[in-house]
Parts: C-alpha cells; structure tokens; sequence
C-alpha cells in the first residue's frame, strides 16, 4: 500500500491522459488493502475472532463470501438455493448473501414458490438441514400435504408424510434432483463462475439456469 501512495503521488502531478484510468483502479484498490490490513491485525495481532460477514476474501472479487458446510472445506463465492419440478426443471432459484443456514431458507424458498405459481406444491422434498419442526408446521398450515426432509432431524414420518412409502418416494425423488444438480454444475458451469462482479456472478448463474431448463424442455419434447 505505501508503494501505491508513492506512485500516487508521483503520478498526481503529471499531466498525462493516460494516467485517469490507472488512478481510478488505485482509488478502488486502496479501500480494500486496508480491509485486508485491518482484518489481518485483528486476527493475528489482536487474536480477536472476526465474523465472517466483515471478512474481505477477495481483492478483485470483493462480494464473494466464505461458504462453510459442517466439515467440508471453506469454499468462496455465493451459496445458491433451488427448487425443481417432477420433471427436473429449475423453477426458481435465489443467490444468497452470506452464509444463511438452510433451516432458515425454506420458507422464504417456498414463499416464493406460492407467488410465482399461486399455491404450494403438494408435496416436497427437501436436504436434511432444512428440517425443523418449525417449518414443517409452517409449511403444512401453507399447504404441503406432504414435507419429506432427507434426514428426519428428530420427526417422525407420520409428522411429516402420510405413509411410509411416501416419505421413501418423496426421498428418491429427491435424489434424482440432486443427479440433476450434479450435471447442472458439471455440465453447466456452475462449479466455478468466471465473470467477474456480482452482477455478472448472477447473469452466468441464470445464463446456465436457462441452458439447462432448453436442454431439459427438448429431451421432454414428445416425438
């Protein structure tokens, strides 16, 4: 940072036309080296725990969070919740901010899917870490008849189906989205985006979104 004050000040005197773009990008630069000075004191000097909602992780991508999932390895960039229809089809899909536990993300997922499509679906179901007792009343009273989360979380199936063989065809549909899921990130490029800003993070998400949904309409497509 003080080489970049330096040139800086060096640069600040001459009268060069070329010079503006360069003393834009150090004004966005600046600002961000002294988060990455300040988070690095606070953590290594001080020893102070530093949340990581005001952790800078990335220079040149300066909205990209930390994304941590039990005791798999602390990824970066944009956590990303779905939902998909019997067909497979992506119907609605959010880029969360931060890293928001998925208990807290099913019902905002399924408000939406009530004001997109008019009403509940049916039945649903959904990864363990959405499980709460909570939002299984909740979604029941919005009207799914049937809420199947993969791990029971402490509920009981007839809580949350009406039968078993539901609840084990509610779980293997749900298997089948996660194979899909699967091909969306492989075959779709969603495993690693490579436009930069958020702006630009959310068009290459949705642009995948929309290539997968085209490829999936033509293989349903009846001959």
């Amino acid at each position: 940072m003080a080489y970049l004050d330096q040139a800086s000040e060096r640069l600040a005197v001459a009268i060069n036309p070329s010079i503006a773009p360069w003393q834009i990008e150090a004004r966005h630069y600046r600002p961000l080296i002294e988060r990455v000075i300040i988070q690095s004191e606070r953590r290594v000097l001080a020893g102070e725990t530093v949340p990581a909602g005001e952790k800078l992780v990335s220079l040149f991508e300066p909205h990209a969070d930390i994304i941590v999932k039990g005791s798999r390895d602390a990824e970066y960039g944009h956590k990303l919740n779905l939902t998909a229809g019997r067909s497979g089809m992506i119907l609605d899909l959010v880029v969360e901010a931060g890293n928001p536990a998925d208990s807290d993300r099913l019902l905002p997922m399924l408000e939406r899917h009530i004001a997109f499509y008019g009403n509940a679906p049916r039945q649903a179901p959904a990864d363990g870490g959405f499980a709460t007792r909570n939002n299984l009343a909740i979604a029941k009273a919005w009207g799914v008849h049937d809420m199947a989360f993969h791990k029971k979380a402490g509920l009981k199936v007839e809580d949350m189906v009406k039968s078993n063989w539901v609840y084990r065809k509610l779980r293997n549909f749900r298997a089948g989205i996660e194979a899909g899921i699967s091909c969306f990130k492989r075959a779709y490029g969603l495993a690693r985006c490579t436009w930069r800003g958020l702006d630009h993070f959310k068009s290459y998400v949705w642009s995948s979104v929309v290539a997968f949904n085209l490829v999936l309409l033509t293989r349903l497509k009846p001959t």
